[in-house]
């Protein structure tokens, strides 16, 4: 039987916390790493605005490195964030646009190519995003696009261009932890990363892209708890109350239009209730769901551990008999 659930499980001392991240970082860089600092791509998102505000009390401003890799479907504000946690924490920052090598690998081509298979019409001076609509109890990717003079129309994807566009559009996670790595290894440096207990559990991020990292400093923290340390932290307010997004596709498009389906304050309370067996009728009226819709979202958590596991696996080896 489990105990009652109480809102303030989520609730931590981020003061505490903070020390105890930052000596586990120093231990980690220093000592079983050999590493001389740490690199941390800033996106203006709150995650990395904490990463890298718990990497200076680790080892210092002088020993970490912000990296900004903007590109042609970035929202503007994100490298004028990115900066002013970099400007806000005296830390090195570099900038560094991605746009040419994405254009030279074929990034944007191969995904306009898909898009074109639903939308012929698609050209220069559209827009697009992917958006998780619910049918029934699955969810469905559904591609939006916006013309030049704002017309906007939505398609359901067939499965092999919802495929084909997340595998271009993964080559910018890809191309920016290579370049996260180039600094690394020039300056001697580990590469945080920067997800949050959700992204981790859940299998939100790219396989070598921002799945990669030498370590991951608040994995460990449902996204509340990020939002703790963020105000301890002192990370800017615009930073701290901006929606969390992809910042991937050229329309704006939140993480729980993309991926999780509901609010991740909610999805807080759920991940974590279900780990502790807390009942669906328990937590309904905590969170403000229906028990039906409680028994969704846990069906939908446990379906996201199983179909990204591939994500979290190591390479496979071949032992020698």
């Amino acid at each position: 039987m489990s105990a009652a659930f109480d809102l303030a499980a989520l609730q931590i001392d981020a003061a505490r916390v903070t020390a105890q991240i930052a000596e586990a970082l120093r231990r980690q860089v220093l000592k079983d790493l050999r590493r001389r600092g740490i690199v941390v791509g800033l996106s203006g998102g709150v995650d990395s605005s904490v990463v890298a505000a718990l990497a200076v009390r680790a080892l210092g401003p002088k020993k970490v490195l912000g990296v900004m890799m903007p590109e042609q479907d970035n929202d503007p504000d994100s490298l004028r964030l990115g900066r002013l946690v970099a400007a806000q924490l005296r830390i090195e920052s570099v900038v560094e646009d991605i746009t040419p090598i994405l254009a030279g690998a074929g990034c944007y081509r191969r995904r306009d190519e898909y898009i074109r298979r639903i939308f012929p019409e698609y050209g220069p001076g559209y827009r697009c995003k992917i958006a998780v609509r619910k049918a029934g109890n699955y969810n469905v990717s559904y591609l939006v696009i916006r013309s030049p003079d704002g017309v906007q129309k939505e398609a359901r994807m067939p499965i092999d261009a919802y495929l084909g566009i997340v595998a271009a559009t993964s080559m910018k996670q890809r191309t920016r932890k290579q370049i996260e790595y180039y600094h690394a290894d020039r300056l001697n440096y580990a590469v945080a990363g920067t997800p949050n207990r959700l992204e981790y559990d859940q299998g939100f991020f790219v396989k070598n892209g921002d799945g990669s990292a030498d370590v991951k400093p608040i994995a460990h923290l449902y996204k509340s708890q990020v939002y703790q340390l963020a105000d301890h932290l002192g990370v800017p307010e615009e930073i701290r109350s901006r929606p969390p997004t992809t910042d991937t596709y050229s329309l704006a498009q939140t993480q729980e239009e993309f991926y999780f389906g509901i609010p991740l304050r909610q999805l807080d309370l759920c991940v974590y209730a279900l780990d502790h067996g807390v009942p669906a009728a328990e937590l309904a009226a905590v969170v403000g769901l229906t028990v039906e819709q409680v028994e969704e979202v846990y069906r939908d958590i446990a379906g996201k551990r199983l179909s990204t596991r591939y994500q979290h696996e190591p390479p496979m080896l071949v032992e020698s008999l």
